[in-house]
């Protein structure tokens, strides 16, 4: 066989059941191997779709989702995907092809250090310069890639070498062993934690990524301290739990800031500073913090724990339990937030104006959505909106990218939603402006028959940047465009198109779309004066006690 072949072997025995890129000449070995493979190609139309589409796949199953791109433009196309599988936390493959050995020394046709290029934004990467050491590259690549804290790693295969003869097998995968926090700190957490009159806990994705859902569920409710999540932590305490205060992460002053404005203690779970600066939370550093997770805690001057719980989550909080005692503890503080916290919510539940208010649109899909069922968000105004009101029930049934956060992952990442989960209804929540970006892979999505329903915020413009421009500079610029007529695209490409042009329209358009045999688009008028009007509401919050 060669090199091409032994790679995709090795690929076959790490589990690889799809692979999402691009055909080129430089990867043309790779992709004959990928033929008489188990390994199902998917051709996507742009290398950020690909890379995409692998970020949420590794996301969702815990399992390095694979893109694979050409040389040159091709992989510098596939990099913003790669870098925001690093930066979320999401197990990736990337593989390029490359130039071979002989024109590396020279001036060559799209020729890119590509292992120097990838080196910012994966965990490792490497080119096989030899036949015989691709075993070792893929196996040390999914390793890296799958171990906490998961993220992106690339290989850069050089044409030549992939089509020299080699003779190998595939290395054992082993079993990695998990490793159990010291009963010292156990001891430490549960006296601090017992002690203690008004704690919060604060849950973050890596929570999600350990299985230690229900642990946490658990500890909360025995211990009688209520949680926040991140963006990235939805429905991992589920949000009908009378302890759940929903998620935490905007930049602007929300109820639950109230919460941490007087807690005496703040139990961090899986909590990952990328998802939600801690300066925005704790910014004189005055707050006592428990870091409870698999790792050891980044350095910053306003996350310095008092101690640090480091093994496996669900253990360390079972211990933990078995310790702490809160009896004669009263309730905390933050608990009497959460019924403004559902009013505000709720109070949009009969809104009939239109355009839709965000808070409405978002309130309606929550009512159509199952508990089990998916929701991609893009990146803008409407994912500030997603994440302070569509609630979860479980976890990794709303996917937000908090880390990167890259426009465009919706729809790719929705057609890798569908992939893993074939028998639930998926939704891909996005702006019009991140529409634009990968709306082309909609034929990838009907060419393989991945049905989901796209949801278009649209207000013909950047509404985040507007919201950011007007807040700070009182106006904004260079944020409008114009629109195709995306019924007309989506029926141009074989999909079912939809407008919705009432508020009363939403629901049942929606139900419509999902109980199509092809994806669907619906496009809707979403009135984003919201967004200053909760800016200024957020302004005059005040917190009493």
């Amino acid at each position: 066989m060669n090199t091409a072949e032994l790679l995709v072997r090795c690929l076959e025995n790490e589990g690889v059941k799809y692979i999402f890129g691009l055909p080129g000449e430089e990867n043309l070995h790779v992709l004959e191997a990928i033929r008489h493979s188990s390994i199902q190609f998917i051709t996507t139309r742009h290398e950020q779709g690909a890379a995409f589409m692998a970020d949420v796949y590794g996301r969702l199953t815990g399992q390095a989702g694979v893109c694979l791109s050409t040389l040159g433009p091709g992989a510098t196309n596939l990099m913003t995907g790669v870098a925001d599988a690093n930066l979320d936390g999401a197990p990736l493959v990337a593989i390029t092809g490359q130039v071979g050995t002989d024109r590396m020394h020279k001036e060559s046709h799209q020729y890119l250090d590509l292992v120097a290029m990838f080196a910012p934004v994966t965990k490792w990467n490497a080119q096989i310069v030899r036949p015989s050491i691709a075993p070792e590259v893929v196996r040390k690549a999914f390793k890296i890639a799958q171990t906490e804290k998961p993220g992106a790693v690339h290989i850069d295969v050089p044409e030549n070498i992939a089509a020299m003869e080699v003779t190998g097998e595939p290395l054992s995968k082993g079993n990695l062993e998990k490793t159990f926090a010291s009963f010292r700190s156990i001891e430490k957490a549960a006296e601090i934690i017992s002690q203690a009159t008004n704690p919060l806990i604060l849950v973050g994705n890596g929570t999600i990524r350990a299985n230690a859902s229900q642990a946490l569920t658990e500890f909360a409710t025995k211990l009688n301290i209520p949680v926040a999540n991140t963006f990235m932590a939805k429905g991992v305490i589920p949000y009908t739990h009378p302890l759940a205060l929903w998620a935490v992460g905007l930049q602007l002053r929300d109820y639950i800031n109230c919460g941490f404005d007087n807690t005496d203690l703040v139990i961090a779970i899986g909590y990952d500073l990328i998802e939600y600066s801690p300066k925005k939370w704790n910014p004189d550093a005055k707050i006592p913090i428990i870091h409870i997770g698999d790792t050891h805690a980044e350095i910053d001057s306003s996350y310095i724990p008092i101690v640090e719980v480091v093994g496996d989550i669900s253990d360390s909080l079972d211990e933990i339990l078995k310790r702490a005692d809160r009896t004669d503890k009263p309730e905390s503080y933050a608990m009497e937030l959460r019924d403004d916290i559902r009013a505000d919510y709720e109070k949009y539940a009969n809104d009939d104006g239109f355009p839709i208010k965000p808070q409405k649109l978002v309130y309606d899909l929550r009512q159509v959505m199952r508990s089990e069922d998916i929701v991609i968000c893009d990146v803008g105004a409407h994912k500030m909106w997603m994440a302070r009101h569509y609630h979860s029930e479980e976890p990794n049934t709303c996917i937000i990218s908090n880390g990167f956060a890259a426009m465009g992952i919706a729809i790719p990442g929705a057609i890798a939603a569908k992939l893993v989960a074939p028998q639930k209804q998926v939704v891909a929540v996005t702006g019009d402006g991140g529409f634009m970006m990968n709306c082309q892979e909609l034929e990838t999505a009907l060419r393989i028959g991945t049905n989901f329903v796209t949801i278009i915020f649209n207000d013909g413009g950047y509404g985040l940047i507007e919201w950011k421009q007007q807040n700070q500079l009182g106006q904004s610029a260079f944020v409008k465009f114009g629109n195709p007529d995306f019924v007309k695209f989506a029926e141009s490409m074989g999909l079912k198109g939809y407008r919705v042009e009432s508020t009363a329209d939403f629901i049942p358009i929606l139900k419509t779309a999902l109980a199509q045999n092809v994806p669907a688009v619906i496009d809707c008028p979403v009135d984003y004066r919201e967004n200053l009007l909760f800016t200024q509401k957020a302004g005059e919050l005040s917190c009493a006690i």
